[in-house]
Formats: C-alpha cells, sequence, structure tokens
C-alpha cells in the first residue's frame, strides 16, 4: 500500500515544518512503509536482514492481539474444523518473540524493538538510546545478522 505524502527536508535530511523561507528539498514519502522496509529499498539491509526483522515483527503483531471478546459466526469455507486457539497462538508468539529477541541480546534488542516493532526511524531511535547520529544502522544491522542466524536463515 502506498500513502505518499509531500514533505521538506533540509540539507542532512532533517524534516522542516512550513518555514516562510521555503528554503529546503521536496521529497516524496510514503507514510505506509515501515523504517526496516525503507532501509531494504535502498539496499541498506540485506534480504536475509528484512526477512528476520518482518519474521520479528509479524510474531510482536501475533502476540500484541487482544482476544476476540465476539463470537465468529462465519462458516468456514473448506467446512473443516481445526482451528487454532487465538490465545494459544498469541502466547505462541510471544513465546518466539522472546526468545528472538533473546537470542540477539539485551544491547541489540533496543534498536530492533525501536526501529522493526515499533516502526520508528532510526534517527529518532538513536536519540532515544541516546547514540551518536548514524550509529543506529551499523548496531541495526548487527542485531539483524544475529536474529536471521537465529532464525537459521542462510
Amino acid at each position: 500500500m502506498r500513502e505518499l505524502v509531500e514533505r521538506t527536508i533540509d540539507g542532512q535530511g532533517r524534516p522542516q515544518g512550513q518555514s516562510a523561507s521555503g528554503r529546503g528539498r521536496r521529497v516524496t514519502v510514503n507514510m505506509a512503509e515501515s523504517p526496516l522496509a525503507w532501509l531494504a529499498a535502498r539496499d541498506l539491509v540485506t534480504p536475509r536482514q528484512l526477512e528476520a526483522g518482518e519474521r520479528l515483527r509479524a510474531d510482536y503483531e501475533r502476540a500484541a492481539i487482544a482476544p476476540g471478546t465476539t463470537m465468529r459466526w462465519a462458516p468456514r469455507v473448506d467446512g473443516g474444523g481445526g482451528r487454532v486457539d487465538p490465545a494459544t497462538a498469541r502466547l505462541s508468539a510471544k513465546r518466539r518473540f522472546d526468545a528472538a529477541t533473546g537470542a540477539v541480546g539485551p544491547g541489540l534488542s533496543d534498536v530492533l524493538w525501536r526501529v522493526v516493532c515499533a516502526g520508528e526511524a532510526l534517527p529518532v531511535a538513536e536519540r532515544a538510546l541516546g547514540w551518536p547520529t548514524r550509529s543506529g544502522r551499523l548496531v541495526l544491522t548487527l542485531a539483524l545478522d544475529r536474529l536471521a542466524t537465529h532464525y537459521g536463515l542462510g
């Protein structure tokens, strides 16, 4: 999905508000694109790292789903009744997420969670973690490599 928005950035690539001077460069930003997908589109992370990050994000989202409070009235089209209990699926996703972040380690899982799961841009995550500018991508790629190794991705 594409949600394109025009933004003005300064010479350092930082977003600018509506200024009277009109200085800065206009860029088109896809607001629906995750920070990890943005990095992958610019070849700043490998396909292996992207797949590992997407697996982690999927487990994070599955684990955060609230239990269903309404009945599911729609019958299955294939006639089968073998449905996975939502609570069990959520707990399994939470266990996978915890195992993955544990395998990455405490220093690396912070930036991994912020960028991949919370959807923060790298500069925002760097500031929040108190890191020097432009150090986040290096640490993120190390975290994604460890995550890919945990998942057994070639």
